[in-house]
Parts: structure tokens; sequence; C-alpha cells
């Protein structure tokens, strides 16, 4: 059962799928696929790959170097990589600077930062979250202060992905200390090479380094490098995390791992027996087909009218839903691999082991990392009291 699509997106859909098909490398796919730790040349390989087929920032004005796609376009196109086993397309300079840009920044931002995007050369990164100040990010307390043409900087940033990889961060810093929260908050351009910009890691709970803490410490950043008008970044921020919390519900990746689900119970068995035809079984994928079903219809009813941009209850429903569904699907894969499911090397690679044993250590990774799914973007609680405020009005 599929949602109505009109020729024109079906050939879409087909476009970005034969794309996949020709440059998506096979051994990069295998590794995706078997939950294989990756390195920064496998997801900036794949973005310029996606460059240079000019589908990297489809979304994006074309007066700006985009295609101007729909938001139904750009879901397909996220469905059909995830489908085809691509890399996560980092999304710091393509879903969220790069639109910051294209609506807040000026001439001479967009001239001097958008073409990196473009092109997958420069690496970004995204500094919000604070020691105490996550899901009340109003609260952050890293200082910008003005001294001349310049921001001088103090301050920690936590949870902060792929930030030892980057080559800039856009960061939240606070300009104003009196007053309402939201209204002392600028929106600034850091390079991560400025002197006092120091990177420690964080060791995830599935033993990976994915996660940072970046702390600034007498760092100088020019003026020129704020987006927007001082104090006004809360506006800038709200309009990220509506795309932040779009993005969240990966029915893709979704759609994907239940397919890797389904292919790997073609070769489990019990007490002889295929486990693919036990009750329990069998009743748990019916009920996560319906979830996901569900799930990608409500997101292709919002998507279709996002255009305008979707509502701040409809991107809160989807990031609870998609977000609890990840992590139904992974435990799932985990309770069908029973005993032989606990076996787990973070750091394993393709080539470490048999192919099984590679794809088993993969469903323990996706364990363990879809723990951080009802947090991140937002937690589903405060995702909640969005769409209490915006609903009900409570």
């Amino acid at each position: 059962m599929r949602f109505p699509l009109t020729d024109d997106e079906e050939a879409f859909r087909a476009s970005v799928s034969d794309f996949c098909a020709r440059a998506l490398p096979r051994s990069l796919k295998e590794r995706v696929e078997a939950g294989v730790d990756l390195d920064r040349a496998d997801y900036v390989g794949w973005q310029q790959t996606l460059a240079a087929g000019g589908l990297l920032c489809g979304a994006w004005p074309k007066s700006h170097g985009g295609k101007g796609w729909s938001a139904l376009q750009s879901y397909l196109f996220d469905e059909e990589c995830s489908l085809a086993g691509a890399p996560w397309l980092l999304p710091f300079g393509v879903n969220y600077l790069g639109p910051v840009l294209c609506e807040f920044g000026n001439e001479e931002q967009k001239r001097r930062y958008l073409p990196g995007i473009l092109d997958a050369s420069t690496f970004w990164c995204q500094g919000y979250s604070e020691p105490d100040a996550g899901s009340d990010l109003a609260s952050l307390k890293t200082r910008a202060v003005r001294d001349g043409d310049h921001y001088v900087v103090n301050g920690r940033k936590i949870w902060t992905t792929m930030a030892h990889w980057a080559d800039r961060i856009f960061c939240l810093v606070r300009t104003r200390a009196e007053g309402k929260p939201q209204a002392g908050i600028s929106f600034l351009l850091i390079d991560m090479k400025a002197p006092g910009v120091t990177v420690r890691p964080i060791v995830s709970m599935e033993g990976r380094h994915h996660l940072n803490e970046v702390i600034f410490e007498e760092v100088r950043v020019p003026v020129a490098d704020r987006v927007g008008e001082e104090n006004a970044g809360w506006t800038i921020a709200k309009f990220l995390l509506g795309n932040e919390r779009l993005l969240v519900a990966e029915i893709g990746k979704q759609k994907r791992t239940l397919r890797l689900i389904r292919e790997g119970l073609d070769h489990l068995r019990e007490s002889g027996a295929p486990l693919s035809g036990r009750t329990w079984v069998r009743e748990r994928l019916a009920e996560l087909e319906a979830r996901l079903m569900a799930l990608e219809w409500t997101a292709l009813r919002i998507v279709r009218t996002a255009d305008g941009g979707p509502t701040p209850a409809s991107v809160s429903m989807l990031k609870i839903r998609g977000s609890e569904l990840e992590q139904a699907l992974t435990e799932f894969a985990m309770d069908v691999l029973g005993p032989a499911g606990p076996r787990y090397d973070p750091h394993m690679k393709a080539g470490d082991a048999d192919p099984a044993e590679v794809r088993r250590n993969g469903v323990v990774a996706r364990l363990l990392a879809a723990r951080a799914a009802t947090i991140y973007g937002g937690s589903n609680e405060v995702q909640r009291g969005i769409i209490g405020r915006s609903l009900l009005g409570v």
C-alpha cells in the first residue's frame, strides 16, 4: 500500500533511486547496512558524490544553487537514499545552516559560506546544547561579549555531533543577560581552528565516538560572522529546529531497518523451525509494519502542505512517533536475535569477522544508539508540551 504520487513525483523518486544504484559504492552500502562505524571520508565522500550529481542541496532555492525542490521531493530524496543503503546525510550544513543563510544571511555570508556546503568541502557542526541547557535551550549560558569588530566567546557546548571532524560550528550564544532569556541570544559562525576552541570526545552508550564537548575560552569571532541582528538568534533557532525535528522521523531509514529484519528472519531458526513462522514474531512484525505505514502516511500528508512551513505541533508529532518507532524496531531486532545478539564490539569493521557476525554486531549498535532518539532534537516530553500548547492551549 503506497501513498498516491503524481507521475512527476514518481519520476522524481525513480531518478533518485537510479542515481543511488549507479553512484553508491557497494562496499559503502554493505557497511551501512551492517551497522559498521563509518569515518569522515565515508560521509564526506557520499556527500561529494551527491554534489557532483546536483542532488546534495536540491531543496535550496534555485537562486542559491539548489533546485527548489518541494517538501515532498525532499522527503522522497531522503527516503530513496536511505532505502538504497546510503550513509546518513550529515544535515548540519545542507539542511540546517544552508536554509538559515538563505533565509537570514547577508549577501557576503551567502557568498562566503554557501559554496562550501554546496560542494561538501566545508564540514559544519551544530553548537546548541550546553551542560545546563538541553531541552530548555533558552537557558544557555555561553557568552559573547562585543569587543570592537569581534565578539569574545566563553562557554561550553555539549553533545556536539562530529565536532572532532568539523571545520566550523554554528552556535547560539548569549549576547544580553537582561530580560527574557530568548531575547538575548545571537547566532554566530565560528572557526573550529580558532585559538581557544577545544574539542573533548564523549563516548556514547554504544561505545563509539560521535559526540563531543566543545569549549570556548576567549575565542574571538568577527561580528561579520553573526547571522541576523544581535539578540535576534532565537527566531533563527526556532526556524532551524523545525527543520531538524521534521527530519528526525527518518522514515526511509526505518523502512530499511524493517527490510533488513525481514531478510534476517529468513536465516534464523528456533527449535529447527523458521523463526519467521512463530506467532510472536508475526504479531510483532505486523504491529511494526502498521506503525511505520501510519507514520509514513502522516508524514506525507504533512509534507504535501509543508512548503509554507509545517505547524510546530505536526513536526513534534512526527518526532515523537518516529523516535519511538526507531526504538521499537531495534528492540524487535534484538529480540529476534536472542542469545546470539549480546556479543558486541563497538569498533568491529567489515572483515573483522564473518558477515553474519558483523550484522549481529550492528543490531546491538543500533539498539544502543536508538536510546537517544527520544532525547535529541528536543526530548519527547518537550514535544508533547508543544503539542499541548499548540492544539489544546495548555
